[in-house]
């Protein structure tokens, strides 16, 4: 075996995994290691905040379907990766988070930027390796990136920082990579009579159909069966949104199209999916589920199945190579549903075409208190678009490359009803976990993972203040992306629950804001604001296109003070006050 140091051995390791790029801030915890990053091909990408070096890491991870990684000091840079980590978590990203620790002889003392750095992300990664002996670092490096891949999740690999030092006789371990199966032959075979005998199936195309590369398996099997497929929720790039058998997404601000044929399925076949909680509630007043449906669910993590939902067949497989395996039986079986195919399309395309023309007639949100914003800003100076145009405008101008990342928020969540993708690994959210200053850093990872495809990102005033400062890592770094924001200022996800359960008793929820163009253009990049209509889609056109050319663009778009549907109106209620001196806050 070679001898060499343990920075050796690990950035070698690093090397016979494909990494060549890590996202965070120096510091002298690593680097010894750091060093030699250059000379092993390995770009150093040095951020703004560690968080946004996480969520980075998460979308290069999302685009490449590599491991995404990042780096940073032991300590508070340590602690300022727990909230992308556990974004990460939830979007199941391959992402490896490196974390130097106090010096062996040290730990326990209180020493300078000490913390018990495992704790933080005990359940929020996969898999954690400590390096409790030098000797161990190719070892452990390893496994913390092949338990990634294997598990779909990130992984900690936690170094105390004096074993970066000294000489080991080490081998450097090959990748390991498992080939996975379609399932259970059993299991298998009972789906594929389901469907042979359903006569209205629905396909439910997840993230392990984007995860799995399997949309062209999907694809097939839905047009063998003349199925309408739905999107899970956050997951709009799982499907061709051009394909006639498309019929957008689910949750929240979801397709109605979409939840109407659902609600009608007599099989539901759940292809890549977990079928979480949120992605699932009733939503546009419909209580979608088909409760006295037969589900098929197929996912490559035997824990998920018939966690959320009930189902009849659970299928412990990848999606691509289950959906290839029942689309096989299925041309061995008399199928039912085949004899139906074009009286289902002509449903599958009047549902979509009722949900187009419903979204081209909502032009802004109808409650009360957002009529009353519309009236008291219309005798403002300059002018305020309504949220919902502007997303439709954005749609249309999309370039078909486009990758987009959405922050969490209420002008943000709308937009699930208007974003369309035609391939996979192009749409980026911050899932179940909804952590705020989410888009503008992944869409940045995103980027260095794809520089040759066109990056957005959406967010509020309120998140993109929490990100905003990456804007200088796209300018020093020459990461082109163009980051469109919604200044409407306010907390519009939760002043809607003040409208709703609190009598318009505002608390905290509005921001009065700089110009962010202004912002922009001090940090070295374009910043555009639009208050006119017709300016939105020329606006987003010019800004890729200045994208091309190595610019990064803040588009500041000035919407009204509308607010959508909550997200939580599951989780509040009406409240009620004993005390005498709140009798009047109810």
């Amino acid at each position: 075996m070679p001898r060499m140091t343990p920075s050796e051995a690990l950035v070698e390791t690093l090397v016979a995994n494909g990494v060549t790029d890590i996202f965070g801030i120096m510091g002298s915890a690593f680097m010894d290691a750091m060093d030699i990053f250059a000379p092993a091909g390995i770009r150093f990408i040095p951020v703004v905040h560690e968080q946004g070096a996480g969520h980075m890491a998460d979308g290069y991870a999302r685009v490449s379907g590599r491991h995404g990684v990042c780096i940073a000091q032991n300590g508070p840079g340590i602690t300022n990766f727990v909230t992308a980590v556990a974004a990460a978590y939830w979007a199941h990203s391959p992402v490896v988070v490196i974390t130097p620790e106090t010096g062996s002889m040290s730990q326990g003392l209180g020493g300078f930027q000490e913390a018990q750095q495992l704790p933080f992300f005990e359940t929020i990664t996969k898999y954690q390796g400590h390096v409790a002996n030098p000797a161990r670092m190719a070892e452990l490096t390893a496994r913390c990136f092949d338990r990634a891949m294997l598990e779909n999740g990130p992984t900690q690999l936690n170094i105390p920082r004096d074993f970066f030092y000294g000489d080991i006789n080490v081998e450097i371990p090959a990748p390991i990579r498992i080939e996975r199966s379609a399932g259970g032959a059993q299991s298998l075979a009972e789906a594929a009579a389901l469907l042979a005998g359903a006569q209205n199936p629905v396909i439910i195309s997840g993230g392990g159909v984007v995860m799995g590369d399997a949309v062209a398996e999907c694809q097939a099997l839905a047009e063998y069966l003349g199925a309408p497929v739905v999107n899970s929720y956050l997951h709009n790039d799982s499907f061709p949104a051009s394909h006639p058998l498309w019929c957008g997404p689910l949750g929240y601000q979801g397709s109605k199209a979409a939840m109407k044929l659902l609600s009608r399925a007599d099989v539901v076949l759940a292809l890549g999916t977990r079928l979480g909680p949120f992605g699932t509630l009733p939503q546009h007043g419909l209580d979608y589920w088909p409760k006295q449906a037969k589900v098929i669910q197929i996912d490559c993590d035997p824990k998920m199945l018939g966690l959320v939902k009930k189902i009849t067949v659970g299928i412990c497989g990848d999606a691509k190579a289950a959906a290839a395996d029942l689309l096989g039986r299925l041309e061995n079986l008399t199928v039912s549903c085949l004899e139906n195919k074009g009286a289902r399309a002509e449903e599958i395309a009047l549902e979509k075409a009722n949900w187009e023309a419903e979204l081209n007639a909502w032009i802004h949100e109808k409650d009360e208190y957002s009529l009353d914003m519309i009236k008291e800003q219309s005798g403002e100076a300059g002018n305020y678009l309504h949220p919902r145009q502007v997303l439709r405008e954005l749609e249309k101008a999309m370039p078909a490359d486009a990758m987009v990342s959405t922050d969490i928020g209420n002008i943000n969540s709308v937009s699930n009803s208007y974003l369309r993708f035609e391939q996979p690994r192009s749409f980026f959210a911050a899932m179940s976990f909804g952590n705020c200053g989410y888009a503008l850093p992944t869409i940045i990872g995103a980027k260095v993972a794809a520089p040759h495809r066109t990056a957005i990102s959406y967010a509020g005033d309120g998140a993109w203040g929490m990100s905003m400062m990456e804007i200088m890592t796209c300018v020093r770094e020459n990461i082109p992306v163009t980051s469109i924001v919604f200044h409407n200022r306010q907390w519009g996800a939760e002043k809607k629950n003040q409208v709703d359960f609190y009598n318009r008793r505002f608390v905290a929820g509005d921001l009065e804001n700089q110009s962010f163009a202004g912002i922009a253009r001090s940090m070295g990049a374009e910043g555009v604001t639009v208050d006119r209509l017709e300016d939105v889609g020329p606006a987003l056109k010019a800004a890729c296109e200045a994208q091309k050319a190595g610019k990064t663009t803040v588009i500041e778009i000035m919407c009204t003070r509308e607010l959508g549907d909550p997200f939580r109106r599951d989780a509040l209620s009406k409240p009620v006050r004993f005390l005498e001196k709140y009798k009047d806050y109810v």
